[in-house]
């Protein structure tokens, strides 16, 4: 790894002549070491002091990468044991982290799932429930009586929360946002850095220029970080390419060598999607090894929500994207930080809600109290184990009903206990949906021998339907909606 070392020459201004000179070894923050010979050096004035300590803070603290894909199966990597799909950089990352094949987000849409990333909340704490504000009553009344659009007043939830780019920003942190973002421009994420205009800017709904990243190479990114290194800051940088998300325009080069493996185009194309997405993470962690700043970089990857190709159209299917489903909320969830985290399978649950938490631990950051996510650094770092055995999920219409409150376009919630899943729907306003929901009862799976949700035993397991029905709603206690078919 390339050493990078800070100079100061400490100058004595009762007499010019004197100098001390200090170098700072980033590798090791704490080891001040003298190159040059002390001549006199009477005192060491605050001011200066500050500077040492300025550097040393920024370095004990680790860069930040966070890796987003964008509409990819649970399924879909080398490492998650896939026939077909090669994801060779995703694989040795995978090997150097610590990888929770059990991941989840507990939305599976873009922006719900994005958001719960920026700030650590779920929807319903955050109030971001879908994608779009729908155009009812309650909407227009909003814009009505404060004379903005209900885009912009959607928007505005970001404003009013802690955002971790903010948070990191007041630790000393620069931060880069590339890809889809759709809170408005990336300053008022709290981002320094970023390609994002934002609403209401020309095509700003969910990442404008951001969207070229990945696609068109990741030079905004890598010149970020070669500016925090001459600042001496540590960064941050949230990569959400707009991959393997459609169109599905693979180069020809990774189209040709899946076309033959399956029947579909469709099919094929999503694939070779895959394999382009993983090209470029291969890209990120490369740029970070020959600027030699990888060793102090915490690395994490998540997806934004699952996908199922359609394999006679270019879409998704049933139970995959937006759906409370495994093939909509399952993920791996990986964390790399080379020398601090112990690189092994872990087999407990993970949520994409203890992303926040965890990387402000890592950073040395107190946070809000309120996060419901957990800090993983201490079983990260060790191989103690996680205690918990439960996850919530919550699922709203894609349209927003009402953008003040989530629970007016509420469709599912669900919990994870151990090997248990309970499904419940509920009778929000589903809105315009390419998949209205059907479901009429709540809905058991075990998912240890049944990890596609193809047998519901909800029937014959009543006693487990009401204790995890009652787990739900002490996690989140609604007050407008019903659910269906719960005695």
């Amino acid at each position: 790894m390339r050493r990078r070392r800070i100079g100061f020459n400490l100058l004595d201004p009762s007499s010019p002549s004197s100098s001390l000179r200090l170098n700072l070894d980033l590798a090791h923050p704490f080891i001040l070491i003298r190159n040059c010979c002390i001549m006199k050096a009477r005192s060491l004035y605050p001011s200066l002091v500050s500077v040492i300590l300025a550097g040393l803070v920024a370095s004990e603290r680790p860069n930040i990468v966070l890796i987003i894909s964008d509409d990819q199966a649970w399924t879909d990597y080398g490492f998650m044991g896939h026939e077909h799909i090669q994801t060779p950089r995703l694989d040795r990352l995978a090997a150097e982290s610590a990888t929770f094949k059990r991941g989840y987000v507990p939305t599976a849409l873009c922006r719900p799932s994005l958001m719960t990333l920026a700030t650590g909340l779920y929807t319903h704490q955050n109030r971001t429930s879908g994608n779009d504000p729908a155009d009812t009553e309650q909407n227009a009344a909003y814009a009505k009586a404060t004379g903005k659009t209900a885009k912009e007043l959607l928007v505005s939830h970001i404003d009013e929360l802690p955002t971790l780019p903010r948070l990191l920003g007041e630790a000393g942190y620069l931060s880069h946002q590339s890809g889809k973002w759709w809170e408005g421009s990336y300053q008022r994420g709290g981002f320094t850095h970023g390609m994002t205009r934002g609403y209401p800017e020309p095509g700003g709904r969910h990442g404008d220029d951001g969207l070229k990243i990945g696609r068109e190479g990741l030079d905004p990114i890598f010149d970020f970080v070669d500016e925090a290194q001459k600042q001496y800051k540590p960064f941050f940088v949230w990569y959400a390419p707009f991959l393997p998300h459609t169109p599905h325009t693979p180069p020809d080069r990774l189209f040709n060598k899946y076309k033959d493996l399956v029947e579909s185009e469709f099919v094929a194309k999503y694939y070779a999607m895959c394999e382009w997405f993983d090209e470029t993470c291969g890209q990120l962690l490369d740029g970070l090894e020959e600027r030699g700043v990888r060793e102090n970089t915490l690395v994490i990857y998540v997806t934004d929500n699952g996908w199922i190709q359609q394999k006679d159209r270019n879409g998704y299917a049933r139970h995959s994207k937006r759906s409370p489903y495994e093939a909509g909320t399952r993920t791996p969830i990986m964390f790399s930080w080379p020398g601090k985290i112990v690189p092994t399978d872990r087999h407990e649950l993970c949520s994409s809600i203890d992303i926040v938490p965890t990387i402000l631990a890592a950073a040395k950051i107190s946070g809000p109290r309120n996060l419901p996510g957990l800090d993983l650094v201490p079983a990260l770092t060790s191989d103690k184990r996680i205690r918990r055995d439960t996850l919530f999920g919550e699922a709203f219409a894609h349209d927003i009903a009402d953008i003040h409150k989530p629970e007016a376009s509420l469709l599912y919630r669900w919990v994870i206990e151990d090997e248990w899943k309970l499904l419940l729907s509920y009778d929000g306003r589903p809105g315009k949906m390419r998949y209205p929901p059907d479901e009429t009862s709540p809905l058991l799976f075990n998912l240890k021998a049944d990890p596609h949700e193809r047998n519901d035993l909800a029937a014959s397991n009543q006693r487990i339907v009401k204790r995890l029905a009652r787990k739900i709603d002490r996690w989140w206690p609604v007050e407008e909606r019903t659910v269906k078919g719960l005695n």
